[in-house]
């Protein structure tokens, strides 16, 4: 499965901002069959805290939608049932962060709704664009090559002169 460009600005916000050490992208359960059909979209592991951070990405630039807003609101849920599963089985020995991170969550229904679910941290709205400003922040004082595209482009429009 392709990398998008939402999961590699979370991916870049993991690495640059906190500093993890390892970041992968379509993570699976190992072993196949139904369960690897689960992926988790950005995993950062942080060594020196013995932090994970387990991360759904959804960027609906138009608005959070997958179907009604009760659908959307189960399957985030099971997401982070999924998120919750993976790290009690492959990362014992961290601390987990479940985050689910999009750009453009309608207040109402949706937000309400997803601040129950209990131990998901929501990067929604108002908290992703400050971390996509702190991202543009570093790329403006950054030079080097991260490896991860969307920090570069974030790098070149930072570059741009008048």
């Amino acid at each position: 499965m392709n990398t998008e460009e939402g999961e590699y600005l979370v991916g870049a916000y993991l690495k640059l901002i906190r500093e993890c050490d390892f970041v992968d992208y379509n993570v699976r359960i190992p072993g196949g069959g139904l369960q690897g059909l689960n992926e988790l979209d950005v995993v950062g592991i942080h060594f020196g805290s013995k932090t994970a951070y387990l991360c759904e990405v959804t960027t609906h630039i138009a608005g959070l939608k997958y179907g009604t807003n009760e659908q959307t609101v189960k399957r985030i849920a099971k997401k982070h049932a999924n998120q919750k599963k993976y790290a009690a089985i492959h990362l014992k020995q961290f601390r987990p962060v479940f985050m689910f991170w999009s750009p453009y969550v309608p207040i109402g229904y949706l937000t309400s709704h997803l601040e129950h679910i209990e131990g998901l941290d929501l990067v929604i709205n108002h908290d992703y664009t400050q971390k996509v400003k702190e991202l543009q922040e570093k790329a403006h004082h950054e030079k080097h090559d991260t490896g991860n595209p969307v920090f570069r482009i974030l790098q070149i429009l930072g570059a741009l002169r008048n």
